[in-house]
């Protein structure tokens, strides 16, 4: 063959590459796949934001080249030199999502202002909480909202730069406390149970589960800890809580033996990027708290239950609820949740009597609610009677 019509053929792939690929290329896709699932899920749960918040020309509003309304409040906040300060200063003592709450409670003042919240008076406050009440934004969020603008202009007198706190002598709405939801020991169970697999992720699921229930961790404290905070042998997981504080909790025996089976057999299988966390999504990188939510509603549906009641803060409820329960004093509760105030622990030893008054009224025979039989009033004998 000619020269140029050589060059004119098109190359064959070498058949090494050409069978290679294949394989390689379907386990991309249910990378991606997956990749893509958490994050839908992850938006919608409200754990992810729907976009980034850099300002960047990719993320405009509906193609329009106008960016969103989000990221217009987040600038007016972002140029104020009193709302970074206060924000930076709070870093060093808050959580990151925190501190992100803060600042879009203060974005969202500016923007009803028009001008930086730093500027505001008293009045203008109370109309704002009346706008926020007309929204039909609830009592929590309302009082929220106005926790962190009192604490910003605490922050402002503090350094001079206020000589009042117009939000000191606001009346904020009354936060009802609601009783936490909870599994019942069947149903955690039975959740417990779902993830029956023997692939390197479902061991990973049945750890995770197994964890959350069985320790009663925050999504956040889970998905942070490290693969050496775990100790197997001692039964004892140390982890990170609110505000940096570490706290030791420990673990049951069926939760330290699938922490066993799946760093074992399942975590070495995802562990390509030699991350040090102990729980990995399938592309070897740190599992996200989108994550988390995804697998315990797919374990949710396997099992029988409501996938959309089901969440990792709900097994951390049943965790607490369960123990007590179980005659565990309530202080002992308090230091394996991690919770600064006792009163926190003490809402599930509300729940705790709701569920044994309801077991009480269907076990005990003279608890049981009958219906009251009248009896039917005898015929009168009139024989008897003339005798």
């Amino acid at each position: 063959m000619p020269e140029a019509e050589q060059r004119a053929q098109p190359r064959e792939p070498h058949a090494r590459t050409k069978a290679a690929r294949p394989g390689r290329d379907i386990g991309l896709v249910h990378e991606a796949r997956e990749a893509k699932v958490e994050f839908v899920v992850g938006v919608a749960v409200g754990v992810l934001p729907a976009r980034p918040v850099d300002g960047t020309a990719a993320h405009t509003g509906h193609g329009t080249g106008r960016p969103f309304p989000f990221e217009r409040e987040q600038r007016l906040v972002d140029a104020d030199p009193q709302v970074g300060g206060f924000l930076a200063l709070l870093a060093a003592r808050r959580a990151p999502r925190t501190v992100e709450a803060y600042r879009r409670d203060l974005a969202a003042l500016a923007t009803w202002l028009g001008r930086p919240p730093g500027t505001v008076t008293t009045e203008e406050l109370e109309r704002y909480l009346a706008h926020l009440r007309g929204e039909g934004l609830s009592g929590s969020t309302i009082a929220r909202r106005a926790a962190a603008i009192r604490s910003f202009f605490r922050h402002l007198t503090l350094l001079g730069q206020r000589t009042d706190n117009p939000a000191a002598e606001l009346d904020l709405p009354r936060r009802t406390r609601r009783l936490p939801r909870t599994l019942s020991p069947g149903e955690a169970e039975r959740l417990v149970e779902a993830a029956n697999g023997t692939g390197p992720r479902d061991l990973r699921d049945r750890a995770l589960v197994e964890l959350l229930y069985g320790a009663g961790l925050r999504v956040s404290e889970a998905v942070g800890l490290e693969k050496g905070g775990v100790d197997l042998d001692g039964r004892l997981v140390r982890c990170i809580g609110k505000g940096n504080k570490e706290r030791i909790v420990p673990v049951g025996r069926q939760a330290v033996e699938s922490l066993r089976r799946y760093l074992a057999r399942g975590r070495p299988y995802l562990d390509r990027r030699h991350r040090p966390e102990l729980f990995l999504n399938a592309q070897g990188g740190p599992l996200t708290r989108a994550g988390a939510f995804l697998i315990l509603r797919k374990l949710a549906a396997k099992a029988g239950l409501e996938p959309e009641r089901v969440h990792p803060h709900l097994l951390r409820h049943s965790f607490a609820t369960h123990l007590l329960e179980g005659g565990a004093d309530l202080r002992s509760v308090q230091e394996m949740l991690g919770h600064a105030d006792l009163s926190s622990t003490e809402l599930y030893t509300h729940v705790s009597d709701r569920r044994r008054r309801d077991l009480y009224f269907q076990a005990h025979p003279h608890a049981r609610r009958t219906r009251v039989s009248h009896p039917k009033p005898r015929a009168r004998n009139t024989a008897s009677d003339e005798s």
